[in-house]
């Protein structure tokens, strides 16, 4: 039975390598889902059929009552609430990886790794690694979480010595793991284990809400890491193989949105920007300053008798769950003769492939949503951009204010358009609380309003 389950794990691993492929593309996504449903599948079946597997009625119940919640969430959740879902479903990752180690620890036998007092220093070492792993992703998703669903404030939280007392706290757990290896009691094991719960706290609610999407991808990252190191204490080939999938592509996920917002992952780390009282202020400069406004009628009027147009979603677009009635408005547009693309930028919504999934939802043809490095040169011989609630990824001030905190930044570069057409509720500030430089441009007209109803009366204003 063991070189069947050893068989079946590789063939399951295999599965889920499929999926991170099929996932790395919107044409491919739904096949990649299928893959990692079908591994996991082989997985689960393969575990209940190996010996020593007892109580599965309470197995039994264990999938039910997570399954019956699971699906209900994916039935309720909104697409604009993705981020924080995934931030409370890390927690439960990490919370199970703790649960786990501790389980280990008080029952090696049952998991043959020796008797208590004599555990191999090896598997000290996974469970210790697995358990602060596990408590660090679980605190700190429960403040991502906080942070995204507006619970807490998206400021960061900051005092004095803070740094000082992570590094304090951090050597004190490599000390007190030490320990536990050495000694093997229980108090060291769950002082370890509460620590790092604390230290997940702490790291993550110096960091501002602009920046709490890298900072679910680096937790994201942490699950996968406190898994593999379950993995290793269960002797469980597929979960380190699973769990080093999960944490090499949080990684580089983490590393892509760092990219995308011309930020290191330290400098995310030592303290985020970006937060309600930023963003109050930014709005009230805002209110001061004249800006050039229009409605559906002036807007349709300049795209239908534009030669080319291009549209950038962003997270107001998702708030308004505008796709559908956007992809109908750019249909109009196209039989008018109209060259119509999507641009979209590496951070835009919450997560990356945020908008490409909303336009696959609105079943917009792959072929005509373009990356930023694909599209940035034709803004400057397009007639008109549509910006549909997107804000810091098409800001100016990321080019030309050496003093912005999205200086650097990667950005559409959609002023170097002829025309733009903002939608958006009002000239409040992005995500990042800035100031959005090209709301004032001469060649910029804002539409104000719900992102929806906006796209449906220039829908009305087209003519069908």
């Amino acid at each position: 039975m063991e070189n069947y389950s050893i068989l079946a794990y590789l063939i399951s691993g295999i599965f889920f390598i499929l999926a991170l492929r099929g996932l790395s593309s919107p044409e491919t996504a739904r096949r990649g889902n299928i893959y990692g449903i079908t591994g996991m599948i082989i997985a689960v079946i393969t575990t209940l059929l190996l010996p020593g597997i007892e109580s599965y009625g309470l197995i039994a119940l264990g999938i039910l009552v997570g399954g019956v919640i699971g699906t209900s969430i994916a039935l309720k959740i909104e697409m604009t609430a993705l981020p924080q879902l995934i931030a409370a479903f890390h927690s439960l990752v990490g919370l199970a990886a703790v649960m786990v180690a501790g389980a280990a620890f008080h029952n090696p036998s049952a998991y043959g790794i020796g008797d208590s007092g004599s555990i191999p220093i090896a598997s000290l070492i996974e469970m210790s690694l697995g358990s602060s792993i596990g408590a660090i992703t679980f605190s700190g998703s429960i403040i991502a979480f906080g942070k995204l669903q507006g619970v807490m404030s998206g400021n960061p939280i900051t005092f004095k010595f803070q740094h000082f007392l992570n590094a304090v706290l951090g050597i004190t757990l490599i000390f007190i793991t030490v320990l536990f290896c050495l000694e093997q009691t229980q108090n060291l094991f769950w002082g370890l284990t509460l620590l790092a719960f604390i230290i997940g706290f702490l790291i993550i609610i110096p960091i501002g809400a602009a920046d709490m999407p890298v900072v679910v991808s680096m937790l994201n990252s942490y699950s996968g890491w406190a898994a593999c190191g379950i993995g290793f204490t269960l002797s469980n080939n597929l979960l380190i193989i699973t769990g080093a999938l999960v944490g090499s592509s949080g990684a580089i996920l983490s590393y892509v949105m760092c990219k995308g917002m011309n930020r290191s992952f330290i400098s995310v780390i030592l303290g985020g920007f970006g937060g309600d009282d930023v963003s109050a202020t930014a709005s009230k400069e805002v209110e001061q300053r004249p800006v050039k406004s229009g409605d559906s009628n002036d807007a349709a009027f300049m795209m239908q008798n534009a030669e080319s147009v291009i549209i950038v979603p962003g997270y107001g677009m998702a708030v308004a769950q505008a796709q559908h009635a956007l992809k109908e408005m750019c249909d109009i547009l196209k039989k008018k003769d109209v060259n119509v693309r999507y641009a979209i930028h590496p951070v835009a919504g919450r997560m990356p492939g945020h908008m490409n999934v909303l336009l696959a939802e609105a079943n917009v043809p792959y072929d005509e949503v373009l990356e930023l490095d694909e599209i940035n040169r034709d803004f400057a011989s397009t007639d008109v951009v549509f910006v549909i609630g997107a804000n810091d990824i098409t800001n100016p001030a990321a080019k030309t204010d050496p003093q912005s905190p999205i200086y650097g930044m990667p950005i559409l570069e959609v002023e170097n358009a002829k025309s733009v057409l903002f939608s958006k509720r009002s000239l409040g500030a992005g995500y990042a609380g800035v100031e959005n430089e090209l709301f004032f441009r001469d060649n910029t007209m804002m539409l104000f309003g719900d992102a929806k109803e906006m796209c449906e009366s220039i829908i009305n204003a087209l003519g069908k």
